[in-house]
């Protein structure tokens, strides 16, 4: 499945999804996994671990704080997800992949509510400024960034000023907005709880 972790590529003839949809090797064209049960919960699991760029103990320390709060919990887990600051950074439009987002917060381009943040990981919240900070408007990357997705429209639980490079949050995000790739988020909470 194309999970667009490269950027722009992914969006050209140059994706390996493109050019080769099967597996490696010599007998790879004739390969066709068994999926069951548990391989298709973990796989599911992985997809969401590769589209974040989270580690596996920050993924299950994620979840684990996804049960203890209200409601379902495989929603919770995604809205975590999608909190974290390098996400609503790509999200904004400001990076043209999620790798690329998590660079431009640890170099320090970032500002939430007027204070620099370079943890990536920070969760915001409804209320947040997020903007780049004076000193890096200027920087490349994050212009043509910006130009380069200027097509994607911005999530609904986020106000976006992509002429001043900042946005901020204006509610939670829902489950119904969370990702044009699809996930079956209750596949890793059947996971986790065996």
């Amino acid at each position: 499945m194309k999970l667009f972790l490269k950027g722009e590529r992914c969006h050209t003839e140059k994706c390996a999804i493109e050019r080769r949809n099967f597996f490696p090797g010599q007998h790879g064209k004739d390969r066709k996994p068994k999926m069951v049960g548990y391989g298709i919960q973990l796989r599911e699991k992985q997809k969401v671990r590769r589209i974040y760029g989270v580690l596996e103990a920050q993924f299950r320390n994620t979840f684990k704080k996804a049960t203890k709060m209200k409601g379902i919990t495989g929603e919770n887990l995604l809205a975590s997800l999608e909190r974290r600051l390098d996400n609503v950074i790509y999200r904004m439009g400001l990076a043209t992949s999620r790798a690329q987002a998590r660079q431009i917060v640890r170099h320090g381009h970032i500002n939430v509510n007027g204070h620099k943040c370079n943890i990536p990981s920070a969760l915001v919240k409804p209320g947040d400024e997020i903007a780049v900070r004076d000193s890096s408007k200027e920087n490349a990357a994050i212009l043509a960034s910006r130009e380069a997705t200027a097509h994607a429209p911005s999530p609904g639980w986020m106000e976006v000023d992509k002429d001043n490079l900042k946005g901020r949050i204006s509610s939670m995000p829902r489950r119904d907005e969370n990702t044009h790739i699809p996930i079956n988020e209750q596949l890793i909470v059947e996971l986790y709880s065996k």
